[in-house]
Order: structure tokens, then C-alpha cells, then sequence
């Protein structure tokens, strides 16, 4: 396996495939100096570098002492991690990194072209090549996914159908994380996966009280920690043993925890709100606040006024109707000609209309100057109102705070977002979505007071850096003790430092930390394995995969019932794609459109536990990594199945 990237997510992800598929791994990243020369800001460059080369040395680290944690196999020690600087990624560096003998390439480089020109040279030297792409750009990565993919029928043209589906695959850790990072910080939403047009929710459940009957859902996850309310344990972060969360267990162990809470599947259905597209779309505004109340009624005034005047000259004169109204129209804007020797009737109504559009004059240019005045105010970032309350503050709006803001406002949650660079990438689509943004430096006082942080019911902290994260909602929690707090944490031991402290200080409040390196290498991990992972739910600082395959080939599932078939702690059988093998959606976890009249899913769920599993099934499961691991027949021996990392 080769990996390619210059961040968090390269070394992450290069453990990932060594720890739990036990593959050799050849990680390219840039060196310290090349990666400082890249960046805007030398002082930040070699910042940014100097934490990618400590993250690089860890997981060296952590293959050098693999032998004294774990009693590995000789089978197990097999192959390792080689790292490779390079201050960009060329055909030479591939060829060095053996890119002709390698399995799988993946490309997660923070910039989409760099990872583009590395897929383009890796596909022309090695068709069979299962290529994993970072890309943030969706639209461009389903066009370059098909472009490899002809590619690749071109030059080996006895691919198996196997092979061509897991040939190329275009993903995006912000899309894969921003699902569980939004989640967090709103009760009741919980995790959610897409799957076949469905959305899945990892629902979290409380322990039932004397009496109660705790509600299962589809089926438990997991359960929760057993430090839930124990203000010093590690629940929310790295806690192991017997303090862990426990994934997937089986009925007896559910029965049998008492005083945990679970984590329950449940299958809900959602559509997005309606996006506006056109010239104007994001900077148009409601009709009803383009003008003023007052405004309003002085119009609806106006046009009475008329309209009388035109009824009373129909009635005096006897003219048709129509001709009556135009002839006032003429009047009010002073292109008639004078009623000179008419009668009396029809000189005062003149005068009348006169005097009629002489009122009417400023308040036309009063509407304008309104109408004018309020697209200008869509065009720009809103303020906070000072009414606001029970909102989610976002902080940072790079790529994944965009995912996040986005996912947030499909659920029609209130928002009010903090960025310090005016240019961010979130900063536009802030200003469509009509969402009030503060452009400050949080660390800053007054700016998170200026985002309503006293009456806001949560805080998601998301910049890049960690102790910026955690500044914030140390900041926040001084001024509100209960606020729910997710922090987007990379380190696991700083992660659970921190958890113990907050939730020893304020017992009360919950405090939950995220790393989207983690959350995203499992389904790089998958991809780069041949198989497609829907969706990653974190169960506190662990993940839960939801994954498809085909049952053929793999002997734990092939022939065997579904009660048979599942294994507590390793994976749970979810659901059956229903399509016949021609009919099947290549990828499930891709949105599907939404037909009112037909919903379409071809999964069904509610299977019996007799149900046998043939070859040709393909099916829906939640897996540990490391039963993902087994199931792909790379088993870790002496390791338990508890999915952490």
C-alpha cells in the first residue's frame, strides 16, 4: 500500500492499514523544509511541517515497539511502514515508492490538483491499481472516478467486475466527518449515515429508569461507557478495558448492562430543503422584507386611493371602464392633457389624481431606495440578532466547518458562525444561506459574545488548531458552565486530558472530542481494501463502520443464517440490497433522487434471523475496524475486537 499526504490523515491512515490489515505501507509525505516553502507564511509552514513530521516519527514509533504491546505473529510483523520524503509527487517519486508492484494508492493530499496529477501518472502505470482520491470538489471527483475508470478498461481489459468497482474511488474526509462533527453538537440528531436513499441515525439512548423499557431501534450498536457518570472517568474519550464503550454486543450483554446507555440504529426518512439556483440566487430576499411595514401600507394606500378615484371617474363620465382607468393612470403621472372647458366633475378629479402623484412620488423613491438598500444587507454576512437563542455556534469555516454549516442548515438548526479570515471557504456559502457570521479572532475578547455564546445551547469548535479549539471552550464554558462542547481534538492523549479535566470542573455540561483524521481513515482504510464503507459513526473516541459486500467469498456469512452470522464486538448483519446483481446501485452511499410517489430503497431491514445468506446477497453491516479486518481475511490474532484505534 501506498499512501501520499500532507497531513494528519496520511499517517493516520498509514497506521490504520498497517494496525488493523496488516499491510506493507510506504507513507510519502513531504520534508519539513519543502512543506514550509509551500505555505503563504514561513513561520507556519515550518509549524504545520514540524507537527506532520512528529505525527510521521509517532506512527514509526509505533512500529518499531509493535513487538512489545500486542505479542504479534511472525505474520503480523510482516512488512511495516516506510517513510519517504518528497517535496511533491512525480513520476520518480512514485516509481521509488513501487507504485508498479503496489496493491492500492491512496492520494490525500490537502490540494485537489496535486492529487490529480499523482492519479493521472499512478493509472498510466499501473491499470490494475486501486486508486483512493481525496478530493474535496464532488462534482470534479465523479468525473475524474469515471475518467480512471475507462482508463482502466482501456489498458487491462480483462478486469473482473470486482476489480472495476473498487478501481477508483473519490472521497472526502470533510464529507465523511462532517455527519458525525454536526451531530455532536446537537441532541437528538446523533450520527447519521446515508445508505440507498435512506439516512441511517446512530441514535444515543439514556439508561431506562426503574421500569422502563429501553427503546432498541433497529438494533444496539454499542453501549456506552461504564464512567458515564463518573465525573473522573473517560467516558467521551480514549478509555479501554473495561471502562470502554462496548460495540455491538449481543442481547445478553444489553440485558446485563445495567446503568449504561446505548447507542441504537434507527432508519429515518429526510429531504433536504430546496436549493435556489439562478443569477440571483443567495442574494435575493423574501418579498415581504424588501419593504418596511409602514412602507407597505402606505403603497396599499396609494394603489386604494387610485383605484377610487378610477371607480368614481367610470361613474361620473360613463366612459368604458378600461378607458377610465387609463385616463387616471395619465392623470397621476401628469401626461394627460389639462381638462380645460370640460366640466366641473372631471377638472376636480384631475386635480385630485394631481395632487395623488405628487404624494405618490417620495414613496416610490422610498422603495427603492429600500428594495436597493435590502439586496445590498443578502449580499453581506448577517450580524447575530440580539434576540437570538438556542443556536449552535460554529467555529471556523475551512473545509470541514463548510460540510458541517452546510449539514447543519439541511437540518434547519440555528447557526451563528465565527471565522477569523474574511476569504475563508465557508465564508460564501455562509452569505447564501443567509447565516450570521462574526469575523474575528476568537481567541479575542468580546467575539464570542458577539456570537450570542451566553444563550447558545452548543459550541463547535473546528479550526485546525488544537489549542485554539480548546482556548474556545474554555472561554465559552466560563461564560456558560452547561454548554455542550465538541472540540475537534487530533491527539488521543491531549483528547482525553482534556475530557477529564472539563468534566471534572463542570460535571453538569457534556464535553465531546472529534478527530476527523480518525473519523475519515476507516473509510479510506476500506476503500484501499476493495470495499465500499457507507459511513463511520463514532461511539465516543471509537468508530463503528457501516459497510457493504457481497457475501460470496467469505465464509463467515456464506450459507450461515443472520443470527448465525453475527459475532458480538466484531459485526452485525443490517440489511439486504434487494436488487438483483444488474440492478444494484454501484454505490450505495451516494444520495439517490427523491421520488415522493416511489421512495426507493432496495435494502430491506427487517430480516428474519433465519434468513440464509447466498453468495449473490449483498448486504448492509455494522463492523469494528478490526472485524473488517478479519471479514477481508487479513484477522489480527491476540487482538481483541473492540474497534479502537
Amino acid at each position: 500500500m501506498v499512501v501520499c499526504g500532507d497531513d494528519a490523515l496520511a499517517p493516520r491512515l498509514a497506521a490504520e492499514l498497517r494496525s488493523i490489515y496488516h499491510q506493507s505501507v510506504v507513507l510519502v509525505v513531504p520534508s519539513a523544509q519543502s512543506a514550509a516553502e509551500r505555505t503563504a507564511s514561513p513561520a507556519r509552514g515550518a509549524g504545520r511541517a514540524a507537527a506532520l513530521r512528529d505525527r510521521v516519527a509517532a506512527v514509526m514509533t509505533w512500529r518499531a515497539g509493535a513487538s512489545d504491546r500486542a505479542n504479534p505473529s511472525e505474520d503480523q510483523l510482516r512488512g511495516g511502514i516506510t517513510a519517504l520524503d518528497a517535496s511533491e509527487v512525480d513520476e520518480a517519486v512514485l516509481t521509488e515508492a513501487g507504485i508498479e508492484r503496489a496493491a492500492a494508492l491512496a492520494l490525500v493530499y490537502d490540494d485537489d490538483e496535486t492529487n490529480i496529477r499523482a492519479a493521472l501518472i499512478a493509472r498510466r502505470h499501473n491499470p490494475r491499481l486501486r486508486l483512493v482520491i481525496r478530493l474535496y470538489n464532488r462534482k470534479l471527483g465523479q468525473h475524474l472516478e469515471e475518467l480512471l475508470d475507462q482508463a482502466a478498461i482501456l489498458a487491462a481489459p480483462d478486469l473482473d467486475a470486482t476489480e472495476l468497482e473498487a478501481s477508483t474511488t473519490v472521497l472526502s474526509d470533510a464529507d465523511t466527518a462532517a455527519p458525525a462533527l454536526a451531530a455532536t453538537a446537537v441532541a437528538g440528531s446523533s450520527k447519521v449515515v446515508q445508505a440507498d436513499g435512506l439516512l441511517l441515525r446512530a441514535a444515543e439512548r439514556t439508561p431506562p429508569g426503574r421500569g422502563e423499557i429501553a427503546d432498541p431501534g433497529l438494533c444496539t450498536l454499542a453501549l456506552s461507557s461504564a464512567t458515564t457518570n463518573d465525573p473522573a472517568g473517560t467516558e467521551g474519550s480514549d478509555s479501554s478495558g473495561d471502562e470502554a464503550p462496548l460495540l455491538l454486543p449481543d442481547d445478553s450483554s444489553v440485558a446485563a448492562a445495567t446503568g449504561r446507555g446505548t447507542v441504537v440504529l434507527e432508519a429515518v426518512s429526510y429531504e433536504g430543503p430546496g436549493t435556489r439556483t439562478g443569477p440571483l440566487a443567495g442574494r435575493s430576499a423574501p418579498l415581504g422584507s424588501l419593504f418596511s411595514r409602514r412602507l407597505r401600507w402606505s403603497l396599499a394606500g396609494a394603489a386604494g386611493a387610485v383605484l377610487a378615484l378610477a371607480i368614481a371617474s367610470w361613474a361620473m363620465t360613463g366612459d368604458d371602464p378600461r378607458h377610465a382607468a387609463y385616463v387616471t393612470v395619465l392623470d397621476l403621472l401628469a401626461i394627460n392633457d389639462p381638462a380645460l372647458g370640460e366640466e366641473d366633475d372631471r377638472q376636480i378629479l384631475q386635480l385630485l389624481t394631481g395632487v395623488l402623484g405628487l404624494l405618490l412620488l417620495p414613496v416610490m423613491i422610498a422603495a427603492a431606495i429600500e428594495a436597493l438598500g435590502t439586496f445590498r444587507t443578502a449580499s453581506q454576512l448577517r450580524q447575530p440578532p440580539r434576540g437570538l437563542s438556542g443556536h449552535v455556534v460554529l467555529l471556523g469555516l475551512g473545509k470541514i466547518g463548510t460540510r458541517v454549516l452546510a449539514r447543519l442548515r439541511e437540518l434547519d438548526i440555528p447557526v451563528v458562525c465565527v471565522e477569523e479570515d474574511p476569504e475563508a471557504r465557508g465564508i460564501p456559502l455562509a452569505r447564501r444561506l443567509r447565516v450570521p457570521t462574526v469575523l474575528g479572532d476568537v481567541t479575542e475578547e468580546g467575539v464570542l459574545e458577539t456570537a450570542r455564546i451566553h444563550r447558545a445551547h452548543a459550541l463547535l469548535a473546528l479550526t485546525s488548531s488544537d489549542t485554539t479549539n480548546l482556548e474556545a471552550a474554555l472561554y465559552a464554558r466560563s461564560v456558560k458552565p452547561d454548554l455542550r462542547v465538541a472540540l475537534r481534538l487530533y491527539d488521543d492523549d491531549f483528547a482525553a486530558a482534556v475530557y477529564r479535566t472539563l468534566r471534572t470542573a463542570h460535571p453538569d455540561a457534556l464535553t465531546r472530542s472529534r478527530s476527523v483524521s480518525t473519523l475519515a481513515a476507516p473509510a479510506f482504510g476500506g476503500a484501499m481494501m476493495g470495499r465500499r464503507i457507507l459511513g463511520a459513526i463514532p461511539i465516543e473516541r471509537r468508530v463503528l463502520l457501516i459497510a457493504a459486500l457481497t457475501v460470496a467469498g467469505h465464509p463467515q456469512l456464506e450459507g450461515r443464517t443472520v443470527a448465525e452470522a453475527f459475532r458480538p464486538g466484531a459485526w452485525r448483519v443490517l440489511a439486504l440490497d434487494a436488487a438483483t446483481p444488474d440492478d444494484r446501485q454501484p454505490d450505495l452511499a451516494s444520495p439517490l433522487p427523491q421520488d415522493p410517489k416511489n421512495p426507493r430503497s432496495g435494502l430491506l431491514w427487517d430480516l428474519h434471523p433465519g434468513y440464509v445468506l447466498q453468495p449473490d446477497d449483498r448486504i448492509v453491516l455494522a463492523t469494528t475496524r478490526r472485524g473488517l479486518a478479519e471479514l477481508l481475511g487479513h484477522p489480527a490474532p491476540g487482538e481483541s475486537r473492540d474497534g479502537s484505534a
